[in-house]
């Protein structure tokens, strides 16, 4: 795009902002929104580096510790139904400021806290945050970003996840094992100040609209053209969670493998997600419907093949599969945000607060889902039947007419 023709597409995307942003500057408040991503991810799933520390410490068992991470997704679910009513209400900027100073009490709680009792609540102040974060800041996003590379923006915000998982839960066990469960979450306490310092500095001012105080819960529910997207998401959800949640003992237990291996392979999964986000933000704009049926398609090959040829895949095939699969889930992090905000126009908040909801509702029903299949029958079986259902968000994406040639 020429510069003049940006320029007067840029004053018409901000008319209600005061200093506009350069080129540069709205990419560094993209990138510090990923960088905000990055600390809600590693908040939400730091107790599962941490559990053993904080079961012996608190005198709990682990799985009552692992309660905390099912309990945040479901309480993040419910409190991203709240994001349509605040955004039309508060600045936007100042909102997301807002969570990302919640997220740092949350941590600073969980630090303090003598019993379980209190560190339920403490994550329950993070999961409120967290949901309304999720359903608000993708929109934040894209309507910052330049006009056709709005799937690029998402893409580096949810690149803030899969650094999350490469980095984030293993810093944590790091920092726990030098300073204790506490001083891991006193770390996350301090890295959501200066987060939110980062964004004070740099994220436009971008007052809140009429439309977005128009659009309702109600509205986005009633569309039915996002029903089929909210089902998909689900399903991913839930397919995804019910592996991911127990990707170490499934390694753990992989013929030939020694405890050291187990978090090389980790980091291969993660590792792939980054390698997913580049691609992702490199395709999403212009082939969206495509590369969701593709990476669905290759996560679902992937985990079958782990729960059923892994005597014939060898350690090496095992970790090909993983690096699929993490490439996959990451892509479809972002093409799935970026789907329903660009099919549901004027009512992208309460749709992408419905698609949180959907997502982290999800992620609980997943993980039980998970829980009671390893119980009966073993981690391969877990791959296994994660591979079969991501048939089932395949075979309905397919039915689609897909979003790619729907325009914001």
């Amino acid at each position: 795009m020429y510069p003049a023709l940006w320029h007067l597409s840029e004053r018409k995307e901000h008319l209600t902002d005061d200093q506009a942003s350069s080129r540069f500057q709205t990419w560094l408040s993209i990138a510090v929104l990923g960088i905000a991503a990055f600390t809600m991810v590693t908040t939400e799933f730091a107790p599962i580096g941490l559990m053993t520390q904080m079961a012996v410490d608190l005198g709990e068992a682990p799985a009552k510790i692992g309660l905390t991470v099912t309990l945040y997704a479901w309480f993040g679910a419910l409190s991203g139904l709240l994001a349509p009513t605040l955004v039309g209400r508060v600045p936007r900027k100042a909102l997301l400021i807002g969570l990302m100073l919640l997220i740092a009490a949350s941590n600073a709680i969980a630090l303090l806290s003598p019993s379980l009792e209190a560190l339920f609540f403490a994550r329950f102040v993070g999961s409120v945050a967290h949901g309304i974060f999720w359903a608000t800041v993708a929109a934040f996003a894209m309507d910052i970003a330049p006009p056709r590379q709005t799937g690029l923006a998402t893409s580096i915000v949810f690149g803030g996840i899969s650094i999350a998982t490469v980095m984030g839960v293993p810093a944590v066990n790091i920092v726990g094992q030098a300073m204790g469960w506490r001083g891991a979450f006193g770390a996350l306490s301090l890295l959501g100040l200066l987060t939110a310092f980062a964004m004070m500095v740099t994220l436009p001012n971008m007052a809140t609209s009429v439309r977005g105080r128009k659009a309702t819960l109600a509205d986005a529910l009633g569309q039915r053209s996002l029903w089929s997207i909210y089902a998909i998401t689900a399903l991913i959800g839930a397919v995804h969670f019910s592996a991911y949640t127990f990707a170490e003992p499934f390694i753990a237990a992989l013929p030939g493998v020694v405890p050291a291996g187990v978090p090389v392979f980790l980091f291969a999964f993660g590792a792939a997600g980054l390698l997913g986000s580049v691609l992702g933000a490199l395709l999403i704009d212009r082939f969206l419907h495509e590369v969701i049926l593709c990476a669905l398609a290759a996560m679902g090959m992937a985990l079958i093949f782990m729960g059923t040829s892994t005597s014939v895949l060898g350690l090496v095939g095992v970790g090909a599969c993983l690096v699929v699969w993490g490439a996959a889930i990451s892509i479809l992090f972002a093409t799935l945000q970026t789907w329903v905000l660009k099919a549901s126009g004027p009512l992208s908040t309460p749709a992408a607060a419905v698609h949180t909801a959907v997502l982290n509702a999800a992620i609980g029903i997943g993980a039980m889902t998970g829980s009671i299949m390893l119980d009966r029958w073993g981690p391969f079986t877990v791959m296994l039947g994660a591979g079969i259902g991501a048939m089932l968000p395949l075979g309905l994406a397919l039915m689609q007419k897909g979003p790619r040639k729907q325009r914001i």
